[in-house]
Protein backbone atom coordinates (compact mmCIF):
# COMPACT_ATOMS: atom_id res chain seq x y z
CA UNK A 1 0.00 0.00 0.00
CA UNK A 2 1.42 3.42 -0.98
CA UNK A 3 2.02 6.12 1.65
CA UNK A 4 -0.37 8.45 -0.21
CA UNK A 5 -3.24 5.92 -0.17
CA UNK A 6 -2.63 5.12 3.53
CA UNK A 7 -2.73 8.84 4.40
CA UNK A 8 -5.99 9.23 2.43
CA UNK A 9 -7.58 6.29 4.33
CA UNK A 10 -6.59 7.86 7.68
CA UNK A 11 -8.20 11.15 6.60
CA UNK A 12 -11.42 9.30 5.68
CA UNK A 13 -11.53 7.54 9.09
CA UNK A 14 -11.18 10.89 10.91
CA UNK A 15 -13.79 12.35 8.57
CA UNK A 16 -16.30 9.60 9.46
CA UNK A 17 -15.67 10.36 13.15
CA UNK A 18 -16.73 13.96 12.40
CA UNK A 19 -19.94 12.64 10.87
CA UNK A 20 -20.64 10.52 13.99
CA UNK A 21 -20.06 13.50 16.31
CA UNK A 22 -22.38 15.69 14.20
CA UNK A 23 -25.17 13.08 14.18
CA UNK A 24 -24.91 12.58 17.95
CA UNK A 25 -24.92 16.32 18.66
CA UNK A 26 -28.07 16.60 16.50
CA UNK A 27 -29.58 13.73 18.54
CA UNK A 28 -30.00 11.23 15.74
CA UNK A 29 -30.65 7.69 16.91
CA UNK A 30 -27.84 5.13 17.05
CA UNK A 31 -29.54 3.15 14.29
CA UNK A 32 -29.66 6.23 12.00
CA UNK A 33 -26.04 7.01 12.85
CA UNK A 34 -24.92 3.52 11.81
CA UNK A 35 -26.96 3.74 8.61
CA UNK A 36 -25.72 7.22 7.58
CA UNK A 37 -22.06 6.47 8.35
CA UNK A 38 -22.39 3.15 6.50
CA UNK A 39 -23.75 4.79 3.35
CA UNK A 40 -21.19 7.61 3.43
CA UNK A 41 -18.42 5.02 3.74
CA UNK A 42 -19.84 3.09 0.73
CA UNK A 43 -20.03 6.37 -1.24
CA UNK A 44 -16.36 7.08 -0.49
CA UNK A 45 -15.24 3.53 -1.40
CA UNK A 46 -17.30 3.60 -4.61
CA UNK A 47 -15.42 6.76 -5.65
CA UNK A 48 -11.98 5.22 -5.19
CA UNK A 49 -11.67 6.31 -1.53
CA UNK A 50 -11.44 9.95 -2.55
CA UNK A 51 -12.41 12.56 0.04
CA UNK A 52 -16.05 13.73 -0.45
CA UNK A 53 -14.88 17.37 -0.70
CA UNK A 54 -13.24 16.40 -4.02
CA UNK A 55 -16.51 14.96 -5.38
CA UNK A 56 -19.45 16.75 -7.00
CA UNK A 57 -23.12 16.24 -7.94
CA UNK A 58 -22.12 14.02 -10.86
CA UNK A 59 -20.39 11.60 -8.46
CA UNK A 60 -23.56 11.44 -6.34
CA UNK A 61 -25.76 10.87 -9.41
CA UNK A 62 -23.56 8.01 -10.66
CA UNK A 63 -23.54 6.37 -7.19
CA UNK A 64 -27.33 6.58 -6.78
CA UNK A 65 -27.92 5.25 -10.31
CA UNK A 66 -25.51 2.38 -9.60
CA UNK A 67 -27.61 1.45 -6.53
CA UNK A 68 -30.86 1.50 -8.54
CA UNK A 69 -29.65 -0.12 -11.78
CA UNK A 70 -26.76 -2.42 -10.85
CA UNK A 71 -27.55 -3.26 -7.25
CA UNK A 72 -31.35 -3.09 -7.80
CA UNK A 73 -31.97 -1.79 -4.28
CA UNK A 74 -35.45 -0.81 -3.10
CA UNK A 75 -36.71 2.78 -3.28
CA UNK A 76 -36.43 3.19 0.50
CA UNK A 77 -32.80 1.94 0.49
CA UNK A 78 -31.83 4.31 -2.31
CA UNK A 79 -33.55 7.19 -0.52
CA UNK A 80 -31.67 6.33 2.69
CA UNK A 81 -28.38 6.53 0.78
CA UNK A 82 -29.41 9.89 -0.73
CA UNK A 83 -30.40 11.35 2.66
CA UNK A 84 -27.06 10.21 4.14
CA UNK A 85 -25.08 11.95 1.39
CA UNK A 86 -27.21 15.11 1.57
CA UNK A 87 -26.59 15.25 5.35
CA UNK A 88 -22.87 14.89 4.69
CA UNK A 89 -22.69 17.85 2.29
CA UNK A 90 -25.07 20.10 4.21
CA UNK A 91 -23.88 19.52 7.79
CA UNK A 92 -20.24 18.49 7.45
CA UNK A 93 -18.91 20.02 4.22
CA UNK A 94 -21.32 23.01 4.37
CA UNK A 95 -22.10 22.80 0.67
CA UNK A 96 -25.51 23.36 -0.88
CA UNK A 97 -25.91 20.84 -3.70
CA UNK A 98 -29.20 21.98 -5.18
CA UNK A 99 -31.18 19.70 -7.50
CA UNK A 100 -29.33 16.64 -8.82
CA UNK A 101 -30.37 15.93 -12.42
CA UNK A 102 -31.09 12.56 -14.07
CA UNK A 103 -31.26 10.31 -11.02
CA UNK A 104 -32.80 6.95 -11.88
CA UNK A 105 -35.01 6.42 -8.87
CA UNK A 106 -35.76 2.85 -7.84
CA UNK A 107 -39.39 1.83 -8.35
CA UNK A 108 -41.36 2.11 -5.13
CA UNK A 109 -43.46 -1.00 -4.62
CA UNK A 110 -46.63 -0.75 -2.59
CA UNK A 111 -46.76 -3.56 -0.05
CA UNK A 112 -49.60 -4.15 2.38
CA UNK A 113 -48.35 -4.97 5.89
CA UNK A 114 -48.46 -8.55 7.13
CA UNK A 115 -51.18 -8.85 9.78
CA UNK A 116 -51.76 -11.78 12.12
CA UNK A 117 -55.21 -12.93 13.19
CA UNK A 118 -56.03 -12.74 16.91
CA UNK A 119 -55.77 -16.54 17.09
CA UNK A 120 -52.34 -16.49 15.45
CA UNK A 121 -51.11 -13.90 17.98
CA UNK A 122 -52.43 -16.06 20.86
CA UNK A 123 -50.73 -19.12 19.38
CA UNK A 124 -47.35 -17.35 19.14
CA UNK A 125 -47.65 -16.02 22.72
CA UNK A 126 -48.41 -19.56 23.97
CA UNK A 127 -45.03 -20.65 22.61
CA UNK A 128 -43.15 -17.93 24.47
CA UNK A 129 -42.36 -17.63 28.16
CA UNK A 130 -40.55 -15.40 30.62
CA UNK A 131 -39.27 -11.97 29.59
CA UNK A 132 -39.72 -12.60 25.85
CA UNK A 133 -43.34 -13.65 26.39
CA UNK A 134 -44.03 -10.54 28.47
CA UNK A 135 -42.43 -8.31 25.84
CA UNK A 136 -44.59 -9.87 23.12
CA UNK A 137 -47.79 -9.23 25.09
CA UNK A 138 -46.66 -5.66 25.77
CA UNK A 139 -45.81 -4.92 22.14
CA UNK A 140 -49.00 -6.42 20.74
CA UNK A 141 -51.08 -4.79 23.49
CA UNK A 142 -49.64 -1.29 22.98
CA UNK A 143 -48.45 -1.11 19.36
CA UNK A 144 -44.83 -0.46 20.28
CA UNK A 145 -41.89 -1.16 18.00
CA UNK A 146 -39.25 -3.59 19.30
CA UNK A 147 -36.70 -0.80 19.76
CA UNK A 148 -39.20 1.30 21.72
CA UNK A 149 -40.01 -1.63 24.01
CA UNK A 150 -36.33 -2.32 24.71
CA UNK A 151 -35.67 1.33 25.60
CA UNK A 152 -38.45 1.49 28.22
CA UNK A 153 -37.36 2.55 31.72
CA UNK A 154 -39.23 1.80 34.94
CA UNK A 155 -40.36 5.44 35.12
CA UNK A 156 -42.14 5.06 31.75
CA UNK A 157 -44.65 2.50 33.06
CA UNK A 158 -47.67 3.76 35.02
CA UNK A 159 -49.48 0.75 36.47
CA UNK A 160 -52.18 2.89 38.12
CA UNK A 161 -53.16 4.93 35.05
CA UNK A 162 -52.48 1.89 32.82
CA UNK A 163 -50.36 3.85 30.34
CA UNK A 164 -46.88 3.57 28.85
CA UNK A 165 -44.85 6.63 27.87
CA UNK A 166 -42.72 5.90 24.82
CA UNK A 167 -39.85 8.40 24.74
CA UNK A 168 -37.68 9.50 21.83
CA UNK A 169 -39.64 7.41 19.35
CA UNK A 170 -39.35 7.82 15.58
CA UNK A 171 -38.87 11.52 14.83
CA UNK A 172 -37.68 12.20 18.41
CA UNK A 173 -41.25 12.38 19.69
CA UNK A 174 -42.73 11.15 22.95
CA UNK A 175 -46.13 9.50 22.92
CA UNK A 176 -48.46 7.65 25.28
CA UNK A 177 -49.99 4.25 24.61
CA UNK A 178 -52.24 1.85 26.47
CA UNK A 179 -50.91 -0.65 29.03
CA UNK A 180 -52.86 -3.94 28.74
CA UNK A 181 -54.69 -4.65 32.01
CA UNK A 182 -54.30 -8.41 31.51
CA UNK A 183 -50.52 -8.27 32.04
CA UNK A 184 -50.37 -5.89 35.04
CA UNK A 185 -49.85 -8.63 37.64
CA UNK A 186 -47.18 -10.30 35.51
CA UNK A 187 -45.56 -6.90 34.98
CA UNK A 188 -45.54 -6.17 38.73
CA UNK A 189 -43.72 -9.43 39.37
CA UNK A 190 -41.20 -8.64 36.62
CA UNK A 191 -40.59 -5.12 37.99
CA UNK A 192 -39.87 -6.53 41.46
CA UNK A 193 -37.17 -8.75 39.86
CA UNK A 194 -35.67 -5.71 38.10
CA UNK A 195 -35.60 -3.83 41.43
CA UNK A 196 -33.78 -6.75 43.10
CA UNK A 197 -31.26 -6.80 40.24
CA UNK A 198 -30.75 -3.05 40.71
CA UNK A 199 -29.97 -3.54 44.41
CA UNK A 200 -27.29 -6.08 43.52
CA UNK A 201 -25.92 -3.77 40.82
CA UNK A 202 -25.57 -0.89 43.30
CA UNK A 203 -23.48 -3.08 45.57
CA UNK A 204 -21.20 -3.92 42.64
CA UNK A 205 -21.11 -0.27 41.43
CA UNK A 206 -22.88 -1.14 38.18
CA UNK A 207 -24.84 1.77 36.69
CA UNK A 208 -27.39 2.01 33.90
CA UNK A 209 -26.59 3.59 30.52
CA UNK A 210 -28.29 6.99 30.02
CA UNK A 211 -29.23 8.72 26.76
CA UNK A 212 -27.40 11.81 25.43
CA UNK A 213 -25.44 13.72 28.12
CA UNK A 214 -27.89 13.12 30.99
CA UNK A 215 -25.17 11.46 33.11
CA UNK A 216 -23.36 14.83 33.21
CA UNK A 217 -26.50 16.87 33.80
CA UNK A 218 -27.80 14.47 36.49
CA UNK A 219 -24.69 12.71 37.90
CA UNK A 220 -26.64 10.28 40.13
CA UNK A 221 -29.48 9.44 37.71
CA UNK A 222 -27.68 6.33 36.43
CA UNK A 223 -27.91 4.85 39.95
CA UNK A 224 -31.59 5.65 40.49
CA UNK A 225 -34.29 2.97 40.26
CA UNK A 226 -36.49 5.11 37.97
CA UNK A 227 -33.89 5.05 35.18
CA UNK A 228 -33.38 1.28 35.16
CA UNK A 229 -34.34 -0.53 31.97
CA UNK A 230 -37.60 -2.47 32.14
CA UNK A 231 -35.92 -5.27 30.19
CA UNK A 232 -32.25 -5.27 31.25
CA UNK A 233 -29.61 -7.49 29.67
CA UNK A 234 -28.00 -10.23 31.74
CA UNK A 235 -24.48 -9.25 30.71
CA UNK A 236 -22.55 -6.15 31.74
CA UNK A 237 -20.74 -3.70 29.45
CA UNK A 238 -17.43 -2.27 30.65
CA UNK A 239 -16.38 1.16 29.34
CA UNK A 240 -12.56 1.27 29.21
CA UNK A 241 -12.36 5.08 28.87
CA UNK A 242 -14.69 5.87 31.76
CA UNK A 243 -13.72 2.80 33.83
CA UNK A 244 -17.42 2.20 34.49
CA UNK A 245 -19.56 -0.97 34.38
CA UNK A 246 -22.89 -0.46 32.62
CA UNK A 247 -26.16 -2.38 32.59
CA UNK A 248 -27.76 -2.05 29.14
CA UNK A 249 -31.09 -3.30 27.78
CA UNK A 250 -31.71 -6.71 26.26
CA UNK A 251 -30.21 -7.05 22.77
CA UNK A 252 -32.81 -7.04 19.95
CA UNK A 253 -31.37 -10.22 18.41
CA UNK A 254 -32.07 -12.13 21.66
CA UNK A 255 -35.76 -11.34 21.30
CA UNK A 256 -35.87 -11.82 17.51
CA UNK A 257 -34.45 -15.37 17.73
CA UNK A 258 -37.02 -16.45 20.33
CA UNK A 259 -39.87 -14.82 18.41
CA UNK A 260 -38.88 -16.63 15.20
CA UNK A 261 -38.84 -19.98 17.06
CA UNK A 262 -42.33 -19.29 18.47
CA UNK A 263 -43.71 -18.46 14.99
CA UNK A 264 -42.40 -21.80 13.67
CA UNK A 265 -43.80 -23.73 16.66
CA UNK A 266 -47.18 -22.03 16.25
CA UNK A 267 -47.12 -23.13 12.57
CA UNK A 268 -47.96 -19.63 11.40
CA UNK A 269 -47.38 -19.58 7.64
CA UNK A 270 -47.23 -15.77 7.34
CA UNK A 271 -43.87 -14.02 7.25
CA UNK A 272 -44.21 -12.69 10.79
CA UNK A 273 -41.58 -10.52 12.50
CA UNK A 274 -41.73 -8.57 15.79
CA UNK A 275 -42.96 -5.54 13.79
CA UNK A 276 -45.94 -7.63 12.61
CA UNK A 277 -47.29 -7.30 16.18
CA UNK A 278 -47.56 -3.52 15.65
CA UNK A 279 -49.44 -4.00 12.37
CA UNK A 280 -51.75 -6.50 14.08
CA UNK A 281 -52.38 -4.10 17.00
CA UNK A 282 -53.53 -1.34 14.62
CA UNK A 283 -55.68 -3.61 12.44
CA UNK A 284 -57.38 -5.31 15.41
CA UNK A 285 -58.20 -1.92 17.00
CA UNK A 286 -59.92 -0.83 13.77
CA UNK A 287 -61.75 -4.18 13.66
CA UNK A 288 -62.95 -3.49 17.21
CA UNK A 289 -64.50 -0.20 16.10
CA UNK A 290 -61.90 2.37 17.23
CA UNK A 291 -61.59 5.42 14.98
CA UNK A 292 -58.59 6.03 12.74
CA UNK A 293 -57.44 9.15 14.66
CA UNK A 294 -57.18 7.22 17.94
CA UNK A 295 -55.11 4.52 16.24
CA UNK A 296 -52.94 7.23 14.62
CA UNK A 297 -52.15 8.77 18.03
CA UNK A 298 -51.36 5.42 19.64
CA UNK A 299 -48.99 4.52 16.81
CA UNK A 300 -47.39 7.98 16.74
CA UNK A 301 -47.90 8.55 13.01
CA UNK A 302 -47.43 12.14 11.78
CA UNK A 303 -50.09 11.78 9.13
CA UNK A 304 -53.36 9.88 9.14
CA UNK A 305 -52.46 8.76 5.59
CA UNK A 306 -49.82 6.44 7.07
CA UNK A 307 -52.42 4.89 9.37
CA UNK A 308 -54.90 4.52 6.50
CA UNK A 309 -52.92 1.54 5.16
CA UNK A 310 -54.57 -0.60 7.85
CA UNK A 311 -57.99 0.22 6.46
CA UNK A 312 -56.77 -1.20 3.13
CA UNK A 313 -55.85 -4.41 4.96
CA UNK A 314 -59.35 -4.59 6.42
CA UNK A 315 -60.96 -3.92 3.04
CA UNK A 316 -59.19 -6.77 1.22
CA UNK A 317 -61.93 -9.01 -0.08
CA UNK A 318 -64.57 -7.60 2.30
CA UNK A 319 -67.95 -7.16 0.69
CA UNK A 320 -66.94 -9.13 -2.40
CA UNK A 321 -68.53 -12.55 -2.87
CA UNK A 322 -66.46 -15.04 -4.82
CA UNK A 323 -68.17 -16.30 -8.05
CA UNK A 324 -67.35 -19.82 -6.84
CA UNK A 325 -69.63 -19.26 -3.84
Amino acid sequence: MSVELKTQQQKNVKFLDQVRISLRSNRYSKKTEESYVGWIKKYIVFNGKRHPSELDKESIRIFLNYLAVDRQVSASTQNQALQSILYLYKNILRRELGWIEEIKFAHRKKHLPVVLTKEEVKSIIKNLEGVVGLMTKLMYGSGMRLGECLKLRLKDVDLELKIITIRDAKGEKDRVSVLPESIIEELKLHISKVKNLHKRDKEKEIVVALPYALSKKYPNANKEIAWQYLFPAKSIVYNEDEKVKYRVHLHPSTYQKEFKKAVLKAEVTKQATPHTLRHSFATHLLQNGYDIRTVQELLGHNSVKTTMIYTHVLNRGIGVRSPLD
